[in-house]
């Protein structure tokens, strides 16, 4: 109950400072002062980003002109496949072994000749371990894949917009004439 009391009080303050002194409107009309040619607007952009970072990855960050990302998206996607090969391996040792053992057979860890040992019950555990590990590591690896695909995609589309320092966010603390308080205000300026 205090935690909803909290959530009402701060709501009703972020709303309170939304005040207009103003007493009579004011009609503002604006003109869009960039002009981009067809050639610089290429609707399909993002469209081809994805694509090509789907055939191969890392192939639409290169499209974007973005070549410092892609050692970044092979490292990431190389330790994915690392580490799958990693614990496959070791799953299918223990499996192995597990098998050997339940046939009563010499195995990797039956503790003979300067073997380490290693009983059922581990086997069984270390098979669940390494399984549990290795999917993770190719659902890990899959959804890395895919975000490197949306980075690209997103990115093409990002490269589209026009960016500039005379459009700003800035936080302000403005003294509020009414009551002479100082108030925290965030405002939006433009530059022409």
């Amino acid at each position: 109950m205090f935690q909803k009391k909290n959530y009402i009080l701060i709501t009703v303050i972020l709303f309170a400072t939304f005040k207009s002194f103003s007493q009579e409107d004011l009609i503002i009309k604006a003109q869009d002062s960039t002009f981009m040619s067809p050639v610089e607007f290429d609707m399909l952009s993002p469209a081809k980003a994805a694509f090509y970072s789907a055939i191969l990855p890392g192939l639409g960050q290169a499209y974007n002109k973005k070549y410092w990302k892609i050692p970044l998206i092979y490292g990431a996607l190389g330790g994915g496949i690392y580490f799958y090969d990693f614990n496959n391996t070791r799953y299918n040792r223990a499996r192995t072994a597990f098998k050997l053992s339940l046939d009563g057979k010499p195995h990797e860890f039956d503790g003979e000749n300067g073997n380490i040992f290693l009983s059922e019950d581990a086997l069984i555990r270390a098979q669940k371990t390494y399984k549990k590990d290795r999917d993770l590591s190719i659902l890990v690896t899959v959804a890395l894949y895919v975000l490197q695909v949306l980075e690209a995609s997103t990115n093409a589309h990002l490269l589209q917009h026009n960016v500039d320092d005379n459009l700003t966010l800035s936080p302000q603390i403005i003294k509020d004439v009414t009551n002479n308080k100082s108030v925290m205000v965030a405002s939006l300026n433009f530059k022409f």
